[in-house]
């Protein structure tokens, strides 16, 4: 830890720090107990900052610490969710086709293109719309998932192609090892640094993406997340109201998010560069 921490640049330790930051929130402090922060009425409307209440309260009574906490707790489990979907997804069905060639790598190339080409937003804002108030986070993930998944697989079997013609992929196919065993064994370990990579770029675009929804106003209603905290904000006038900490809150939040998954991303990448090149 300590000889990784020498030689990772500024930018991944500035992303790992701001990410972890995030996470602690999102994953440590959410479970501490406390009250619904979606109940309305639970506190005075419209409070200041106080020692209890430390950005006040909203204009429906809620606690907008806890609802902040809430909206990144939220927003970081759909990002994980689609990324990891979208990655483990894509990374097998890139390997394979990528692998096997033929019929197999045919058909999966006509699945996989035709969700590149499908334009992603309309059949999001449909989807959202029909699930208005009725949603979850598990089923908001999974709508965002169905689209996260076919530019990595095209990705990795450009890398697969390139794989399998080496020696030691000649040695395991002559040895009796199955196509998904020498997918999962031999091709896999060349993909990981590139899935992680994938991994918090997809992160990153999902949470985007959801934002975006909720602050057009498709996001479901009943889903407590930075976007849909922004919007709740517009909504009941929070800018006009100079309630500054409601509305404020969520969009620093967001920008901070995305500036930390940004540079771990970028500095991660330039950090594997490097390694490389030694």
């Amino acid at each position: 830890m300590k000889k990784f921490w020498k030689t990772a640049n500024f930018r991944l330790k500035a992303g790992l720090i701001s990410t972890c930051f995030f996470l602690i929130i999102g994953f440590v402090v959410y479970f501490i107990p406390h009250t619904n922060p979606f109940t309305y009425n639970t506190y005075p409307n419209n409070l200041g900052v106080s020692a209890e209440h430390w950005l006040g309260t909203t204009s429906m009574g809620q606690d907008i610490v806890w609802l902040l906490i809430e909206a990144i707790h939220n927003s970081l489990m759909i990002g994980l969710i689609v990324a990891t979907i979208g990655t483990v997804v894509g990374v097998l069905v890139g390997l394979l086709a990528g692998f096997a060639g033929g019929a197999l790598d045919r058909v999966l190339m006509i699945i996989t293109d035709t969700f590149v080409v499908i334009p992603s937003l309309p059949i999001l804002i449909m989807m959202t719309s029909l699930m208005k108030g009725s949603s979850t986070v598990i089923i908001m993930a999974l709508v965002l998932a169905l689209f996260a998944w076919a530019w990595p697989s095209r990705q990795i079997r450009s890398m697969a192609l390139t794989i399998k013609e080496r020696d030691f992929i000649h040695t395991a196919r002559f040895s009796g090892e199955s196509t998904l065993q020498i997918v999962v064994t031999e091709i896999l370990p060349f993909a990981l640094s590139w899935s992680l990579s994938n991994f918090m770029n997809a992160t990153l675009s999902a949470i985007g993406s959801e934002s975006s929804l909720a602050v057009l106003g498709l996001s479901p209603g009943n889903l407590v997340s930075l976007g849909n905290m922004i919007q709740w904000a517009r909504g009941y006038n929070a800018v006009l109201a100079k309630r500054w900490l409601w509305i404020g809150s969520p969009i620093v939040a967001t920008v901070i998010l995305f500036v930390g998954l940004f540079m771990l991303i970028t500095g991660y990448n330039d950090y594997q560069a490097k390694k490389r090149g030694r």
